[in-house]
């Protein structure tokens, strides 16, 4: 993989990786609504490649492969950025959902059950199911949800005083992660089971289905309320300092 000069073999680097590419873009097509092409994902990740291919340096200290990946999910998620995949219609119903999620938590001091989620958005318990339906690929963090609309500051730069770094990524590395953590034991058993398996197992909802017991459909429905409950949990502790 190197050339006569001894530098990394650029066209080698990226038909060896090229592979890859595809493996990563059909595992984020799998959690994301059929409107998204996986032929996009797949352009976008091999621009992706590309820039690691360039930017990358032995010195580095990290394995080409481990570098790469980084640069084309990045790539991915830029796309899907940029291409608003997710109608706002979506987004403004799961807010509302989240909204009454987190409502209903602070009034009952536990978890709210399905049906008294559909009761306090004035939905018939198979609206709100369809509405979670629909609402499949809705992710668990956006990054414009750390602004906060009425003083104009950035969560990010609310949090971090060292401006000389990356927050994001110091925000991720540390309390964020600590509030994922606490935001998944705070889930209702069913729901922290489903996402154990599909995040950490990476069972697909077929196969989570069969394990639960329900329909691949009803799982795709739990997995949305399951990210409804970590998005209005982490909103929350996002302006209460992450505490």
């Amino acid at each position: 993989m190197y050339t006569a000069s001894g530098k990394s073999d650029k066209n080698f680097l990226l038909r060896e990786h090229a592979p890859l590419v595809k493996r990563l873009a059909y595992q984020l097509k799998a959690r994301l609504p059929p409107s998204v092409e996986v032929d996009d994902l797949v352009q976008a990740g091999m621009i992706g490649l590309l820039d690691a291919v360039n930017r990358y340096e032995d010195t580095h200290g990290a394995q080409f492969e481990t570098y790469a990946v980084q640069r084309i999910r990045g790539a991915m998620l830029d796309e899907l950025r940029s291409s608003d995949w997710l109608p706002r219609g979506v987004r403004q119903n799961m807010r509302k959902i989240e909204n009454a999620m987190n409502s209903l938590q602070q009034k009952l001091g536990r978890p709210p059950l399905e049906t008294e989620v559909a009761k306090s958005l004035k939905l018939s318990l198979e609206e709100y199911q369809d509405l979670l339906t629909d609402s499949g690929g809705h992710q668990l963090v956006y990054y414009e949800d750390f602004h906060d609309a009425d003083t104009k500051e950035h969560f990010l730069d609310h949090y971090c005083s060292d401006l000389s770094g990356d927050p994001l990524q110091d925000l991720l590395n540390d309390d964020f992660r600590d509030a994922v953590i606490g935001a998944i034991d705070s889930l209702p058993e069913r729901e922290k089971l489903l996402m154990g398996l599909y995040y950490e197992q990476e069972l697909n909802l077929k196969e989570i289905g069969a394990v639960m017991g329900v329909s691949e459909s009803r799982i795709s429905q739990l997995h949305s309320q399951a990210v409804a409950r970590l998005r209005a949990y982490l909103r929350e502790k996002a302006w209460t300092g992450l505490a």
